[in-house]
């Protein structure tokens, strides 16, 4: 890293937007309900995705989000009936990403911000 500025550059602003983003999930965890923080979760999910389908399911994300499944299963319901999601055993599909934003809170969007200035909206993971 000392003889690579450019390297070291984009490695510790990185560091910077993913200190951020552990930290906004914190808050965020606090302070917005199951359904929100479903909606940021399965939104970063996808951006990771190859496509609108991928492997998930209920137990995953009651551990990931720090509840009971029985929440998830609700939340998620809530999802698919506003035709946002599309999930049967294990799988999930994004049928309405624009919706899904809209369902979840801000901090998915601010965190999707860092991650374009830091890499540019060309370079990052979702962009199907």
């Amino acid at each position: 890293m000392d003889e690579d500025r450019d390297l070291r550059h984009l490695l510790l602003r990185y560091a910077l937007v993913l200190h951020g983003q552990v930290a906004r999930t914190g808050a965020c965890n606090g302070r917005h309900g199951i359904n929100e923080r479903l909606a940021r979760w399965l939104l970063m999910a996808h951006d990771r995705a190859e496509g609108d389908e991928f492997p998930m399911t209920h137990e995953f994300l009651s551990l990931m989000l720090g509840v009971r499944r029985a929440g998830v299963t609700v939340a998620a319901r809530m999802l698919q009936k506003a035709q946002f999601i599309r999930y049967e055993r294990g799988r999930m599909e994004v049928t309405d990403r624009p919706g899904l934003e809209g369902a979840g809170c801000e901090c998915y969007g601010i965190q999707r911000r860092a991650l374009e200035r830091l890499f540019g909206r060309s370079k990052l993971p979702g962009q199907h």
